[in-house]
């Protein structure tokens, strides 16, 4: 793939990343205000933002086409997310006592390259025929 190409995909990625993040972050304060709790209010909201992330990513950033295996893998890139971005929340709010409604933006800063490398990787592979 040709530089052009990758810093595109690129650039969508950050588009559907940041539109990801707004609608990820909507949910948890919208899960907090109910009175859940930080943490289980970061796992619900990121549940229903991968769902949401995968078609975008499919559709938009990738171009691919949508397969249940697909979908089904997808959730393997987020766990790398999930687990640095559970981590830095907790240190964030219970060791260095940031509030509980700003540290989740904070963890996006580190998860977020991670997250591009791992998702090309599983939506543009090619299904091996033998």
């Amino acid at each position: 793939m040709c530089i052009s190409s990758k810093r595109s995909e690129f650039i969508r990625f950050i588009l559907v990343g940041g539109l990801n993040t707004v609608n990820y972050y909507l949910l948890y304060l919208l899960f907090r205000m109910v009175g859940l709790a930080y943490m289980f209010s970061h796992w619900i909201a990121f549940l229903i933002s991968m769902a949401i992330s995968f078609y975008l990513n499919v559709y938009f950033t990738y171009r691919v086409k949508p397969t249940f295996e697909k979908f089904l893998k997808f959730p393997l890139t987020q766990i790398v997310n999930i687990a640095v971005s559970s981590g830095c929340i907790y240190i964030l709010v219970e060791y260095f006592h940031l509030n509980s409604t700003i540290a989740p933006i904070f963890s996006v800063l580190i998860t977020f390259p991670i997250t591009f490398i791992l998702t090309s990787k599983i939506l543009k592979r090619e299904k091996v025929v033998l």
